[in-house]
């Protein structure tokens, strides 16, 4: 049993070493879905592979090979997020009869993933480049938007107002960063480059371009264009 399980991460790892060896190709086809605000939904299997590489390039392992056996939590990270790829293709790609097998596959991994990590991130929630900082508790309802490029630390809540509330959309841009402890309720609708303190509690919309914090978000400064 320890051979195969071996063997069985080594292959985990020559496969991120194959993704990340032909990212700068993938990376400059337009292969991400589109430029929406939001991203998009993965739906081929050249795509998965793409998002798949910008996910393992933000967590800075320099090393794809050994990445699985040195760098311990950032590759338990990365490995949730991978395994959440593969959901998303299988979930939204044109299902074949084994196609959903291997849907239940990975949900019942992710399910897994989410019980180890305590980390619930609904499929075709956030776009390509997300950084997970740390494990512990996060989640995210199946109607929230997160674009590419984002960060987000442990104890996030994303959820909605009250039980009552139909529309919880929640739409955040790229390039953001979601510090500790905050909560985001729905129906709300987040810009590009907003940071958001730790402990902050956003139940407005919040602008392109600033820093929000507090009990309730209000915008403490407006960042720089340029």
């Amino acid at each position: 049993m320890g051979i195969f399980h071996k063997t069985y991460h080594l292959l985990e790892a020559l496969y991120c070493w194959c993704v990340m060896g032909n990212l700068e190709r993938l990376a400059s086809s337009n292969i991400f879905g589109g430029e929406t605000m939001w991203g998009s939904k993965i739906t081929t299997r050249q795509q998965m592979k793409a998002w798949i590489a910008e996910d393992f390039k933000v967590f800075r392992m320099q090393h794809p090979l050994a990445a699985r056996f040195t760098y311990g939590e950032n590759w338990e990270l990365f490995a949730y997020l991978r395994n959440l790829r593969h959901l998303e293709y299988y979930t939204n790609k044109k299902q074949k009869p084994w196609d959903k097998f291997l849907r239940f596959y990975y949900w019942l991994k992710h399910r897994k993933n989410v019980k180890r990590t305590q980390i619930d991130i609904s499929p075709n929630s956030v776009g390509a480049g997300f950084h997970l900082q740390h494990r512990g508790f996060r989640h995210v309802l199946s109607g929230v938007k997160i674009g590419k490029n984002c960060e987000m630390l442990p104890m996030v809540l994303i959820g909605k107002k009250s039980p009552d509330i139909i529309d919880y959309h929640v739409n955040i841009g790229d390039n953001c960063y979601i510090s500790t402890g905050v909560i985001i309720l729905a129906p709300i609708d987040i810009g590009n480059n907003v940071t958001i303190a730790a402990g902050a509690v956003v139940t407005k919309d919040v602008p392109d371009n600033c820093v929000v914090g507090g009990i309730p978000a209000k915008i403490l400064k407006m960042k720089d264009d340029s």
